[in-house]
């Protein structure tokens, strides 16, 4: 369903993608087949390119989610509540709500593509609606920007 084709030279914490963003292209000889992600049908107001969308099959927290096909998500920009903080469960709950069951779309960070432990750092989009900016607007999560990123979380509120 959705797929992300890292680059299979890169050592280091960031990644080629093999994407469509529009005009621009990310190709690599070391794949054989280039990938992208279209918007979503809807997505008529603003065009945007998306580097790997999927099915979101398991939510782990308010700011990490599985999607088939792509793997583990850390959604950049925001941080939620662990367990057995305040505001967990609720946060929780939205991001099952609004992603389990149905495609995501990612913008991955081009400035940093993994954080730590391995997950992709990206902000999720799920029926036309930026994810992470949408935690922070409900009170869900706090702004945790760590550069270097792409995404600057301070405009999103």
């Amino acid at each position: 369903m959705g797929s992300l084709l890292p680059d299979s030279t890169d050592t280091g914490d960031n990644i080629t993608f093999n994407v469509d963003k529009g005009n621009e292209t990310s190709p690599s000889s070391n794949n054989t087949s280039n990938q992208s992600a279209s918007p979503p049908p809807n997505n008529t107001s603003n065009q945007r390119a998306y580097e790997a969308s999927g099915y979101c099959y398991h939510v782990v927290d308010g700011d990490t989610l599985d999607v088939e096909g792509v793997g583990r998500i850390r959604l950049v920009g925001v941080n939620t509540p662990e367990r057995g903080q305040s505001g967990y469960w609720e946060a929780k709950d939205f991001v099952e709500k609004m992603c389990l069951g149905k495609t995501v779309y990612l913008d991955i960070d081009d400035a940093k593509n993994y954080d730590k432990y391995g997950r992709i750092l990206a902000v999720v989009y799920v029926d036309d609606m930026n994810l992470n900016a949408e935690l922070l607007r409900r009170g869900y999560a706090e702004i945790m920007y760590i550069p270097p990123s792409e995404f600057d979380p301070y405009t999103w509120t």
